[in-house]
């Protein structure tokens, strides 16, 4: 008999239809997300821990002398010095003046950038334009093992929005919904829902994706207050039937509503006995009808002290053999 081994079995399948999620989790709005910024910059200040050198930093270094009056004419080098890559995420909704945190990591040969200053540093978005300005003393976060990850550092409230996205979004006369997990059922669901919350046509699902709701009448320029509204409406998401397996650590993750066909199992030396089973001194297996569900299975087979290796070799057989109705992804 094998010893019981421990086994992680989440999300056990079987739909849980009064487990009703927010829309406001389910779906992200067209125009509602944040937006990367990045820009390259250098960071001062280092005790010799820097680039000490090398055709970007020391272009980057006598540019930089000569917008400050400054004409070297040879090339500068510093162990002082690092060039950086700057990134931050300008909010949907983000106004001139608010603050950014900003991420910084080198990109050539520096041990660390403890200690550094980020020179003014500005940050454009994915179309070109400045929103943001960065600059301010580094500081160094994170831990691996005990020592500090020296080559990425952070400044929180780093930046400051220089631009702002024009999104005139009280004007709007439709907004764009999109499921965060695509699905027609979810789609579907989410449309009727909308209608039936609003009393009147207005949302239509295109998709398994893609909501668009039309702004009603008596919510115009009150878009903001519709929205709040649409976020707190409840709705079941589907799900796709799906068992993950991690092989490595043994850990099975099941979900969605996952269908267990008629079916015999017998693995290895593992004999479940089926109720009222006729005869003796031979090998029984465990008759299973349509009505078990996964939990049943692996409580079933976790009593007799199944390995994870033996368990995960039953589901992958019963999914060959057409008698388990769910998807199996191996990580």
């Amino acid at each position: 008999m094998h010893k019981l081994l421990p086994l992680l079995i989440l999300a056990m399948a079987g739909p849980v239809f009064g487990n009703a999620s927010r829309l406001k989790d389910l779906v992200t709005i067209k125009g509602v997300r944040e937006n990367p910024l990045i820009g390259y910059g250098l960071v001062i200040g280092l005790a010799g821990t820097g680039d000490g050198g090398g055709e970007i930093t020391n272009t980057s270094l006598k540019k930089m002398f000569q917008t400050l009056g400054l004409n070297p004419q040879k090339e500068v080098t510093s162990k002082n010095v690092a060039a950086v890559i700057v990134t931050a995420k300008l909010p949907a909704f983000g106004r001139t003046g608010q603050k950014l945190d900003v991420t910084i990591s080198s990109i050539g040969d520096a041990s660390s950038l403890a200690g550094g200053t980020l020179l003014v540093t500005p940050l454009k978005g994915g179309d070109g334009y400045i929103y943001a300005v960065a600059s301010g003393p580094l500081s160094i976060g994170g831990l691996e093992m005990g020592k500090k990850l020296s080559t990425t550092a952070r400044i929180p409230d780093g930046a400051t929005i220089e631009k702002e996205l024009e999104l005139a979004f009280n004007d709007k006369r439709a907004i764009r919904m999109a499921l965060n997990n695509p699905d027609f059922t979810t789609a579907a669901r989410v449309e009727r829902t909308i209608n039936q919350e609003l009393g009147g046509k207005y949302a239509t699902a295109s998709d398994a994706t893609t909501i668009d709701v039309i702004i009603p009448t008596f919510y115009e320029r009150k878009v903001v207050e519709l929205i709040a509204n649409l976020e707190n409406y409840k709705v079941v998401a589907d799900s796709l039937a799906k068992i993950v397996i991690n092989e490595r650590t043994g850990t099975l993750v099941a979900g969605g509503d996952i269908v267990l066909k008629r079916a015999a199992v017998s693995h290895g030396d593992l004999v479940v006995e089926i109720k009222g089973a006729e005869g003796s001194g031979t090998k029984h297996v465990h008759l299973l009808d349509q009505t078990t569900t996964i939990n049943d299975l692996v409580k079933a087979l976790n009593a007799l002290g199944t390995k994870p290796e033996d368990l995960i070799s039953i589901f992958q057989a019963l999914k060959q053999n057409g008698s388990l109705l769910a998807e199996i992804e191996l990580i």
